[in-house]
């Protein structure tokens, strides 16, 4: 049956039935997205890699940022390598000695004003020494973060501090073979050497190695760590999607002296003896092999380096634990003479001035500065040179 219009007519079948073929032009590149020539390409990657390479120097000229006297990275921003680098080029030009290390630096337990630099400086009595301590940087992550964000460290005195509680077991040496997280991951060499508890994805290290060689990457990260409690914006916003991401860019830093109370966490002068530390061959370590390189980079860089090893509370310890130790400080000892770096091992002090195994109270910084100020080598290095410098 064919169908009839209402004119009697027979429906006239549409040319594209009749005759099997489509009369629908297919258009090349049909679409509604926007299609660029080349030119206009051009333009965008010009645009672009102006914003990549401008947009971290351009930064630095709106965020507020004036150190003052006592000035450590704020203890929020640990992992805020971008800030590091922009405030380490900031001492450099400004104090003639850096003190470099971990917590035990930096002052865990201690406001601002009663960290090791700040006791110095005030034996020194004029602001020589900068706390350029990071919390948690062993010396696996100290490497890598001198070697890519302290670039401006040179013909400089530094005062490199050695923890040995890093050594202290195979897992606080990154030795074991189970996986596990620790801290500053993306500064420790993520494929030569080899770390065993290291298991990130291929795509997870190389993304590492990028942002080491791309200012522009660490930028970003140091805009979610301060503005948008470390995470990216789109899921900063899944957890506030009522508020505006730029209200919370402020252009202010956080303070430097927050700081976490040893109160309730621990009490100074209490629990001698009941620590087995299962140290690790000063051979076989790897916190150790990544302590001397950074020794080696920082005398490459023409730095004159002072060693400060420990202090350690070794009240702590059971006794194999202390002759254990006490050997591995022979040791170190022997490649320090050896190398002909300048170093100093603090007596060990009352109880009372540790808050753990490493950590200390204030009057315990100010004991550990009179005892360097006490010492020939570091008065040979380091006071006689900020000495002739003041001349």
């Amino acid at each position: 049956m064919q169908k009839k219009n209402i004119h009697g007519d027979e429906c006239s079948m549409p040319d594209a039935r009749r005759s099997g073929k489509s009369r629908i032009e297919e258009v090349p590149f049909s679409s509604n997205c926007v299609r660029l020539s080349p030119c206009q390409w051009l333009i965008v990657a010009i645009i672009f890699s102006a914003v990549f390479c401008l947009a971290p120097t351009l930064w630095e000229r709106v965020e507020k940022f004036e150190p003052g006297p006592d000035y450590r990275l704020p203890y929020d921003l640990s992992s805020d390598y971008w800030l590091y680098e922009r405030y380490c080029r900031w001492a450099c030009s400004r104090y003639e000695t850096l003190v470099v290390g971990d917590s035990v630096v930096w002052g865990h337990f201690v406001p601002d004003d009663n960290t090791l630099s700040h006791h110095l400086n005030d034996l020194a009595g004029r602001p020589q020494f900068a706390n350029l301590g990071a919390d948690g940087t062993h010396p696996a992550a100290l490497e890598g973060l001198l070697r890519y964000y302290a670039t401006d460290i040179s013909n400089k005195n530094v005062i490199l501090h050695l923890n040995p509680l890093w050594m202290s077991s195979s897992k606080h040496d990154l030795q074991s073979e189970k996986e596990y997280h620790f801290n500053h991951p993306e500064l420790v060499p993520q494929f030569t050497p080899a770390i065993p508890c290291y298991g990130a994805s291929f795509s997870k290290r190389l993304s590492a190695v990028v942002k080491r060689r791309a200012p522009f990457f660490n930028f970003s990260s140091h805009l979610n760590i301060t503005y948008f409690q470390s995470m990216d914006v789109p899921a900063w916003t899944l957890e506030h999607p009522y508020k505006n991401p730029l209200s919370f860019v402020t252009f202010r830093l956080p303070a430097s002296d927050n700081y976490e109370s040893h109160r309730g966490i621990a009490r100074p002068g209490r629990g001698r003896g009941q620590i087995t530390l299962k140290w690790v061959e000063l051979e076989t370590s790897l916190q150790w092999l990544f302590f001397k390189r950074s020794v080696e980079l920082l005398r490459k860089r023409n730095n004159r380096v002072f060693v400060l090893v420990g202090p350690f509370n070794e009240h702590k310890l059971d006794s194999d634990s202390i002759d254990t130790y006490r050997k591995m400080q022979a040791d170190i000892e022997t490649w320090l003479r050896r190398e002909k770096v300048p170093y100093y091992m603090p007596v060990v002090l009352p109880s009372h001035l540790y808050v753990d195994a490493s950590h200390l109270l204030s009057r315990g910084y100010a004991a550990i500065a009179k005892q360097l100020f006490e010492n020939d080598s570091f008065g040979s290095v380091i006071l006689s040179i900020g000495e002739n410098r003041t001349d």
